[in-house]
């Protein structure tokens, strides 16, 4: 260890390069709001790591750390989804950075914000054999909204006014700027590759809290006129300017329907009031309420008096859940205009009207073509309340009486849930300060089909509609839905084939606060959604079993007892009620036994 004149040890013997870089990057990452950062422990990417144990221990950052990239970067989506603000992954090189590709995929397609900082060896490294080196610049292109592939840092930074402190803070704002979609369509996911040479970490440099510093470095930058601006041998592309465009203006009198898709929300609802139309909203979208919402939606849309009399369809979010929405969509008869949303624009039939902003243009409203839709839907409205006791035959004091109340009360407590109850239960549970999260299983389908209106916040991983991740989704979803101290459960609703994709998820640091969240699983031995596929009327039953169906014997319980989660299996709606009802002070994993 080097020292000083008079014997005191040179601070600069101390710190390291990478530390340094990684200081001036996550600083101003957390001076620009970024609250959350989701850690995998890696070697390479130890500055980043220590970094951010010091940012937590300030108070400035939360931390999440998960062994699993992949859990990693869907908890890191969760936490995108709900607060609108991406959290910062930090990994390792090599496979640990491709296992956050799923994540990144769905953030791309459902338009999520997020911040990936990856590890890697140094520009020498790579491409002669080194350990744990791979092709990561460019790894999840083209599903990132900006990338950089930075250069290693090779000087260390006192007192915080080098040049290289200035460009990584510059890099910093210009990623989170796309992240949240400056420039671009829609939020999304940004990749910054960061190659450490060896000392891989040092002692945390002084300024990193210091505004001072970071104004000074700032200016340094700006007066030297070396401002990064992409591509180069930074890599990246330059980020477009906004869009611009009138709002489409929507007349009057066409016999439209509003199609609220996934993460549509409340701006649906607001334009079919608006325009005296009828809702048509899946359960993820979070438009599925207010008075022009319309209950079995699916076969009134097969209906020739009502689906097939629509001349306009005006389509908000990402529609996934139905084939006659699919239908509707694709049809040469009806004038469709979508709002531009993120991943591939909808044109599903070859002549979509594609626009950033529509306008309800004044006038009268069809009055009867909204009567016919909405007297339709009061029809195919489902109750799946339980009945209420008769509670004159429960105090009767006839003997027949009073003993057929009983029967029947008793017939009602011990009812088995099937599908239709079960997600009827979790929805009739949840509250505007609650959150549900909706698996890619067969149960968001029935839900879908039989569930009415209500305001709750719906989240879905429908971007790609795949199975993995959801659990770590909603874990994130609950991390940023009670950061604040605020009140409400976070309710996943998934299938058993779901559940154990991301079984990975239920592992959480002690250290961590327990999120309260309800896991319920509705556990029919394996992937019933193949039986309502065409595929099922073609396999031969053993194939279907063993490739399709691919059933299990997993012990949900022993996972919950290994992972530190508190059990519980209902079998009745009755039990079910009464686990969603009461107080939840941290992780609980249900079991709904299903039938085939």
């Amino acid at each position: 260890m080097a020292a000083a004149e008079g014997g005191a040890v040179d601070p600069r013997a101390l710190s390291a390069p990478a530390t340094d870089a990684a200081a001036a990057l996550l600083a101003r990452l957390v001076e620009s709001g970024v609250r959350h950062v989701v850690l995998s422990p890696g070697s390479r990417s130890q500055a980043l790591a220590l970094v951010v144990a010091e940012l937590e221990r300030r108070g400035d950052v939360a931390v999440h750390v998960r062994i699993d990239e992949r859990v990693a970067g869907f908890t890191a989506l969760g936490i995108g989804r709900e607060s609108g603000m991406p959290a910062a992954v930090v990994c390792t090189s090599g496979t640990a950075t491709a296992n956050l590709l799923p994540a990144v995929l769905e953030a791309h397609h459902a338009g999520i914000p997020m911040l990936l900082l990856t590890a890697d060896r140094p520009p020498e490294l790579r491409g002669v054999g080194a350990n744990q080196t791979t092709r990561q610049p460019g790894m999840y292109a083209p599903n990132v909204r900006w990338e950089a592939d930075l250069p290693a840092p090779d000087v260390t930074d006192p007192d915080g006014t080098s040049e290289q402190t200035a460009i990584l803070r510059h890099v910093a704002g210009e990623a989170l700027r796309a992240a949240l979609g400056s420039g671009t369509r829609a939020p999304g996911p940004v990749h910054l590759n960061l190659p450490f040479r060896e000392p891989l970490a040092g002692e945390l440099p002084a300024w990193v809290d210091s505004a001072s510093a970071a104004r000074e470095a700032d200016a340094a930058l700006e007066a030297s006129g070396a401002l990064y601006q992409g591509g180069g041998g930074i890599g990246g592309a330059d980020l477009p300017a906004d869009p611009a465009e009138a709002p489409f203006r929507l007349e009057p009198g066409v016999r439209t329907v509003v199609v609220a898709g996934a993460d549509a929300g409340p701006d649906a609802e607001e334009l079919a009031h608006a325009g005296g139309w009828p809702l048509i909203a899946e359960i993820v979208s979070g438009a599925r309420f207010g008075r022009r919402v319309v209950n079995g939606y699916r076969a009134l849309l097969r209906d020739p008096e009502l689906g097939g009399r629509v001349e306009r369809a005006v389509v908000l979010g990402h529609p996934t859940l139905s084939r006659e929405v699919v239908a509707l969509l694709s049809r040469h008869d009806v004038e469709v205009v979508a709002l531009r949303g993120p991943g591939e624009p909808l044109n599903l039939n070859g002549a979509t009207v594609a626009v950033d902003a529509v306008a309800v243009v004044s006038g009268e409203s069809d009055g009867v073509w909204l009567g016919a839709w909405m007297r339709a839907s009061r029809d195919a409205t489902v109750d799946l309340a339980p009945a209420a006791p008769d509670v004159q035959g429960l105090a009767s004091a006839v003997p027949g009486e009073r003993l057929g109340a009983i029967s029947a009360e008793l017939g009602a407590i011990r009812a088995p849930l099937d599908r239709p109850t079960l997600v009827d239960a979790v929805w009739r549970a949840s509250w505007p300060h609650d959150r549900v999260v909706f698996g890619s299983s067969r149960l968001v389908r029935v839900a879908d089909e039989v569930l009415g209106g209500k305001k709750v916040p719906v989240h879905a991983n429908r971007g790609l509609a795949g199975i993995d991740g959801t659990i770590s989704t909603a874990l994130g979803v609950a991390i940023a839905s009670q950061a604040d101290g605020t009140a409400g459960v976070t309710r996943v609703l998934l299938g058993d084939l779901a559940f154990l994709h991301d079984v990975g998820a239920l592992l959480l640091p002690p250290e961590e606060r327990e999120p309260r969240i309800q896991v319920i699983v509705g556990n029919d031995g394996g992937g019933t959604i193949f039986d309502d596929l065409e595929v099922a009327g073609v396999a031969d039953a053993d194939a279907m079993r063993r490739v399709l169906y691919t059933p299990h014997t997993v012990r949900l319980e022993q996972l919950a007892l290994a992972y530190g989660w508190e059990y519980h299996r209902a079998t009745t709606r009755s039990a079910l009620d009464q686990l969603l009802t009461a107080p939840v002070g941290g992780r609980q994993l249900i079991e709904v036994p299903l039938e085939r």
